[in-house]
């Protein structure tokens, strides 16, 4: 399908946000808007969000990608992830403004651009509008999943190698190493021992994320890659953080492993899976969430799924 692109300039807190909208010839009445975590602006790296954009518009998907406050050719300060809500809440009134017959919005988000659309709906108590969320290798590190995902990813490789302990015992490993991994141990211990305590201060970051997961009554498409550890982090953090418990068992999750892909999906075969698989999972998101719908997972193989030209 045909679309064209807009340039156009919106209000948020009295500041002024570059949009593009990619604007199919008949658009679908279920749009996108793209949330860039940040600090990056609203091309993405390698233009991911550019292609997406304009992938999503030749399916016939109305698609808004946007500079937040104080990045790109927007002005203003930039709040970090944690401060997008103002912005968020703005583009996808601007959508609807720009997209006359919509009735419902995606937000697209990688990393803390995931996250930011969760803290969205966290802060807002939920929004009618957004029909879905796709999140892409959602951000949640604190020092605590840090530590446990190194220990289980990468120390632990480490204490099964023969080679390291042959190594260890010709004293060829440095005590400076050593004390990392006893540090490491230390930390993932104590995230552990406080993960259940009464919380005194705000709640952080990612354990609002967990509760706007688990209050969000639409679809979640939930892009994982492969080879890398913002992906484990967020896995070991759905096993181990009581304030994500039974989240893989959402009534709208469809999961899409993409073994061979890296951080931001880069090089041509995992650019485009990601957008294939948006697409098709566009086609479901536009359709209200039934009673009784289940939780499905795919795992998908980039190399065994395109064919490199």
């Amino acid at each position: 399908m045909t679309y064209s692109e807009e340039v156009f300039t919106f209000g948020c807190g009295g500041e002024a946000l570059l949009g593009i909208l990619a604007r199919p010839a008949q658009p679908h009445s279920v749009g996108v808007v793209v949330v860039v975590g940040g600090p990056q602006y609203r091309a993405g790296s390698h233009r991911q969000f550019v292609q997406l954009a304009r992938a999503l518009a030749e399916a016939g998907y109305p698609v808004l990608r946007f500079d937040v406050r104080g990045m790109g050719d927007a002005t203003g300060t930039f709040a970090g992830f944690e401060g997008l809500s103002d912005d968020i809440g703005s583009a996808i009134d601007e959508l609807h403004k720009r997209a006359p017959g919509l009735e419902r919005v995606i937000l697209w988000g990688l990393c803390d651009g995931a996250s930011a659309a969760l803290l969205y709906l966290d802060e807002r108590g939920g929004d009618a509008r957004v029909a879905g969320l796709c999140l892409a290798n959602p951000w949640v590190r604190s020092p605590q999943t840090q530590a446990r995902t190194q220990l289980k990813h990468y120390y632990a490789r480490r204490l099964l190698d023969r080679a390291f302990w042959a190594k260890l015992l010709r004293g060829q490993v440095a005590l400076g190493a050593a004390g990392e991994l006893l540090r490491k141990v230390g930390t993932a211990t104590r995230g552990a021992l406080e993960a259940g305590a009464a919380q005194t201060v705000a709640m952080p970051f990612g354990q609002r994320m967990g509760r706007a997961w688990h209050r969000f009554d639409g679809r979640i498409l939930l892009l994982l890659s492969g080879q890398d550890y913002t992906a484990k982090e967020f896995l070991q953090t759905l096993a181990d953080d009581p304030h994500w418990r039974a989240a893989d068992r959402h009534p709208g999750l469809e999961r899409v492993d993409l073994p061979q892909a890296d951080h931001t999906f880069s090089g041509r075969q995992a650019t485009m899976a990601v957008q294939e698989q948006s697409a098709s999972w566009m086609v479901a998101a536009e359709s209200p969430l039934g009673g009784g719908a289940l939780s499905t997972r795919a795992d998908l193989s980039v190399e065994d799924t395109h064919a490199t030209p």
